[in-house]
This record gives C-alpha cells, sequence and structure tokens, in this order.
C-alpha cells in the first residue's frame, strides 16, 4: 500500500495520476514501429479498394486515385503509411519522384484485366523492379481479382 497525497505518490516520487498509470497500465504502450510503403500499378487493378479494406472504411463511393494518396494502415504491431500512386498512362511517369523514403513495394496487378493491360503491368513492375531506390526493397506482388471469371492463376500471371 502507498500513500498517496495530492502533491506525489511517496514511492515513486510522481504525481497522483502518473503513480496510478505506472501502476495500473506498466506506463503508456510503446510505439508502433512506422514504415512507409508505396503502392503501384495500372488502373483499375484495386490499389484503392485494398487500402480502403484495411483502413476498415467503406468499399462505397471509391473512386480512381488522380494523382496520389496517402494511408495510415494501423496494425497491431506496426503502422504501414501506404503512399498510393494513381496508375493512369499520364501519371506512370511520375511515380519514381515519389519512391525516394519507401521501405517496401506493393504492386497490384488486375488478375482478369485484357492482354495487353497485363503486359503494361508486367512492363511497369519490371521498370519498378529494377529502379534504384526500389530494386533492393521487398515487393509484394498482389494478384487482384481472383473472383472474377476471366482471373488468371499465379502461374499465368
Amino acid at each position: 500500500i502507498t500513500k498517496v497525497t495530492s502533491s506525489f505518490c511517496f514511492v515513486c516520487f510522481a504525481l497522483p495520476w502518473q503513480c496510478f498509470r505506472a501502476l495500473c497500465c506498466k506506463g503508456p504502450p510503446p510505439p508502433r514501429p512506422e514504415y512507409d510503403l508505396v503502392c503501384i500499378g495500372l488502373s483499375g487493378s484495386g490499389k484503392t479498394s485494398l487500402l480502403s479494406q484495411l483502413c476498415s472504411e467503406s468499399p462505397e463511393n471509391i473512386v480512381s486515385t488522380t494523382g496520389f494518396s496517402i494511408k495510415a494502415v494501423p496494425f497491431q504491431n506496426a503502422i504501414l503509411n501506404v503512399k498510393e500512386l494513381g496508375g493512369a498512362d499520364n501519371i506512370r511517369k511520375y511515380w519514381s519522384r515519389y519512391y525516394q523514403g519507401s521501405q517496401g513495394v506493393i504492386f497490384v496487378l488486375d488478375s482478369a484485366s485484357s492482354e495487353d493491360d497485363l503486359e503494361t503491368a508486367r512492363n511497369e513492375l519490371h521498370s519498378a523492379l529494377q529502379h534504384p531506390q526500389l530494386c533492393t526493397l521487398p515487393f509484394l506482388i498482389l494478384a487482384n481479382h481472383q473472383d472474377k471469371p476471366a482471373a488468371r492463376s499465379v502461374q499465368e500471371v
């Protein structure tokens, strides 16, 4: 039993609320590490839907990203700061301007897309894999839209 007065705790010499927090909660929770990721892929591949799902946001009213957006995706042991880059033709040429500081890459492709779009996605992926700021980073390649009838298997992609 400790004696707590209105000015401080005689055991740990802290203010009463600090002493209570130390006893009850064992101090503030440790900070979660944060990781900066870049999310790329062609338009319509599902980047925005993926991030909305991870952030527990409503899937309604999702519109294609013009430019870029940043979302903090909280997990129990870490926070992922994901920079999603728009996948339109006129935006892809600027992707490399947003690579600096990235610690990982999420590449999303539409596994049910046309052969031409799949080839374009393949070329963009190879370009990203060879980029000096990304070539040493971990990549997650997500073959999205697996629920569609035209979806290709991992081997086909």
